[in-house]
């Protein structure tokens, strides 16, 4: 790393307890035990205030797994390929799929995600991991490994508005107890009204740029921004900028809250 041009600076910003917008210029990497030839940042931990952890970062024409990812009694996993040329071999509970750009992976509780680069070109990555809520019927299925690609998806308009559009990653099946989505604004689009609700986000902006009311302040954010949004914080999204603003995001769901 070179020496600054002009002034330090960095746009990101945290309330305890509400919110925390991590931008690129501040962020280090994290050597993560268990995976080599990969530049990853720790993006939310329980630290931050998150009930998961998120990661992004590169994967190189040699990174790899030396164990699986998030193996671990109770432990759900999420691997999403944001960009690059390259690919990835991907494993969950023995079977192996090859994973590019837009690509993604589920790994059910207790088996965890192994994955190679095909040493082709670097790739992007997201990598995700929360405990697991069982359901509370026993009767219930477990739920089970799910990949695709979000390109291979179709949209469906968000709330009835023409100018915004969302996709639903995994099933919405109350086997799981969080999806991951993809929302994207044309310039103009915005939320239909200013949520306040129980489920907490992790959030990656991977196109575009827009402006983000996180509790009582509406902050730009941009490509390559990461966002925690803690349950019940005040949140709504416009989109600005001359193209579409897209970002994928976690949301806990099908379980009633404990007391």
């Amino acid at each position: 790393m070179s020496y600054p041009e002009g002034f330090l600076k960095n746009r990101s910003s945290y309330e305890p307890g509400k919110y925390a917008i991590i931008t690129t210029e501040g962020r280090v990497i994290n050597l993560i035990p268990g995976i080599t030839g990969c530049a990853l940042s720790i993006l939310a931990s329980p630290k931050l205030g998150a009930n998961f952890v998120q990661l992004e970062g590169t994967v190189s024409t040699e990174g790899k797994t030396t164990m699986p990812y998030g193996q671990a009694e109770n432990i759900e996993t999420f691997l999403f390929v944001m960009d690059g040329k390259g690919s990835l071999d991907v494993t969950v509970d023995g079977q192996t799929e090859t994973l590019s750009a837009g690509g993604y992976i589920y790994s059910p509780p207790g088996m965890g995600i192994d994955f190679a680069s095909k040493g082709d070109a670097p790739v992007t990555i997201l990598l995700y991991k929360q405990r697991f809520i069982p359901h509370p019927d026993p009767a219930m299925k477990h739920p089970w490994k799910v990949s695709g690609a979000i390109h291979n998806l179709e949209e469906g308009l968000y709330d009835q508005m023409e100018n915004v559009f969302v996709r639903d990653l995994l099933p919405v099946n109350e086997a799981f107890d969080m999806n991951f989505h993809t929302l994207a604004f044309l310039p103009g689009g915005c939320h239909p009204f200013v949520e306040t609700h129980v489920q907490e986000h992790g959030m990656y902006i991977y196109q575009g740029q827009g402006l983000y009311l996180l509790d009582e302040k509406w902050l730009p954010v941009e490509s390559g921004d990461f966002i925690w949004i803690a349950p019940f914080c005040k949140q709504a999204c416009y989109g600005t900028g001359l193209k579409r603003m897209e970002y994928i995001y976690s949301k806990d769901c099908h379980r009633d809250e404990s007391i």
